[in-house]
Order: C-alpha cells, then sequence, then structure tokens
C-alpha cells in the first residue's frame, strides 16, 4: 500500500507549514458550511462533468469537495471514473499536499544525516536509522546495489528511539571522525559502535531528529522518504522488493 504524507496536525505528519486557505466569503454557501463543522478549504479546480471541485483538510486526513451545477449542493468524497480511477488524488496532490511536499524534503535536507554513497548521484533517500534497530541494518545492506551503483546515495538520519543507549550510540555515529566509515562499519560488517561523550551540539543534532522523526508521526525503524514524481512518498520498515525497487528509482543495476 502506498503511504501519502499528510498535512500538519492530520495525524501521520505534524508541520509548521500549510497550503493557505480559501476565505469562506469566496465560497459557495454548500462549501463554506463545510468549514463550519471542521474543514479548511485549500483550493479551487475545475472538476469533470461540469462540476467544481475544492481541495480541502480536516482533522484526520485531506478530501475532495464536488460542487454540483446550480452551486446549491456539494458532495465529499472520492471521485472515480469509468474505469475506477481515482480523480481526486491528483488534484488534492496538486491543491493541498503541493506545499507540504517541499516543505517536508527541506526539513529532511536540513536534517543530519550521515551520506552513503556518491554525494552526486541522482536519487536521494533518506531514512530514519537508530543504531540499535537490526531492521536498519537489513535494509542498510539491501540497498547495496543502488548504492554501490552510484545511482542513490542513501542519507541516514541518525536518530536514537529505541533503548537507552540510542541516542548515545546515534551521535558516536554523527560525531565520529569520519561518520560514513564509522556507519559503514557499525551497519555492514557489525560492528558495534562505542557510546562515548559528545560535543553538544552532536547530543542536540541528535535531539533535533528525534523531534523530526515524532513530528512526522513516525514509529518504526526504519522509516524511509523519497520522491516519487512531485509526491513524497515513505515505507516503514524493511521494504518488500516490490517497494525497495519504488523507493530506490529502478530495479537492481
Amino acid at each position: 500500500m502506498r503511504h501519502t504524507l499528510k498535512l500538519p496536525a492530520i495525524g501521520a505528519l505534524t508541520l509548521a507549514f500549510m497550503a493557505p486557505a480559501l476565505a469562506n466569503d469566496d465560497l459557495p454557501a454548500p462549501v463554506a458550511a463545510l468549514t463550519e463543522q471542521g474543514l479548511t478549504i485549500h483550493g479551487e479546480f475545475e472538476g469533470p462533468a461540469g462540476l467544481t471541485g475544492y481541495g480541502a483538510s480536516h482533522s484526520a486526513g485531506e478530501v475532495a469537495i464536488y460542487l454540483l451545477p446550480g452551486g446549491e449542493h456539494a458532495i465529499v468524497g472520492t471521485l472515480v471514473d469509468a474505469e475506477g480511477n481515482n480523480l481526486s488524488e491528483p488534484a488534492l496532490d496538486k491543491h493541498v499536499r503541493a506545499a507540504q511536499f517541499a516543505e517536508v524534503w527541506q526539513d529532511l535536507e536540513a536534517s543530519h544525516w550521515i551520506g552513503d554513497g556518491n554525494p552526486d548521484a541522482e536519487r536521494i533517500v533518506y531514512t530514519f536509522t537508530d543504531p540499535n534497530c537490526p531492521y536498519c541494518r537489513q535494509f542498510w545492506h539491501e540497498a547495496r546495489p543502488w548504492v554501490e551503483a552510484g545511482e542513490v546515495q542513501l542519507r541516514h538520519i541518525m536518530i536514537g528511539v529505541l533503548a537507552a543507549d540510542s541516542p548515545a550510540k546515534a551521535a558516536a555515529l554523527l560525531g565520529a571522525d569520519d561518520p560514513a566509515a564509522a556507519l559503514h562499519a557499525h551497519s555492514g560488517e557489525g560492528d558495534e559502535i562505542e557510546a562515548g561523550p559528545q560535543s553538544r551540539e552532536v547530543e542536540e543534532q541528535v535531539y533535533a531528529n528525534n523531534q523530526l522523526f515524532d513530528s512526522l508521526g513516525f514509529m518504526a525503524t526504519p522509516t524511509t522518504l523519497y520522491r516519487d514524481g512531485d509526491r513524497v512518498d515513505r515505507v516503514e520498515g524493511v521494504p518488500s522488493a516490490e517497494r525497495l525497487e519504488e523507493a530506490m528509482g529502478s530495479p537492481a543495476p
């Protein structure tokens, strides 16, 4: 199942940015009435068969609203065509999620990560990694074909959430003289990292990474994020073979 990142204060993610809301004065009466029930309207779009659509969000997710001809009634839900294709998702991506996708990616770029692979690789993949997570090590190994071929740089956002010494181990990896080599030894060769004292700056980097992980509503390690066109998708835990190819952007080289 594909996971789509959610908007701020909508369960899966909590971000400081949201697409701007349309003023109620600019909305038809049925749509304005829905805002009184807790919906926020972010954009208007042209739907099929003469319908006017609106991208909206609420406390549990995003939803499309379709204004019927005449402007006196509206339908809330998913519009499909004769083949069962979901026509609402692209509109929600454009009018509700697009700005949020960009904001998520900026937050990932600004986090504290260890680069694994070619920094000039065409594809960048972020993954939240706890030093005590065996599944993170498994994912490290399964990503080797793409990383070693230079096609993907895997950026490990080091967090400490699984065990009492996880934050200290994450800090030791981030604070190593050669973090990439230290992570390679730890994840690839099975060398346990020593949880020694680190600078306050490095400890704060781990704390900030933990805060980002929590703010995005994630619970599993690894959680991996990647671009799919204009979208940002995620996979929690060790990806299946199919999802691994999706995350890496191609079959194994």
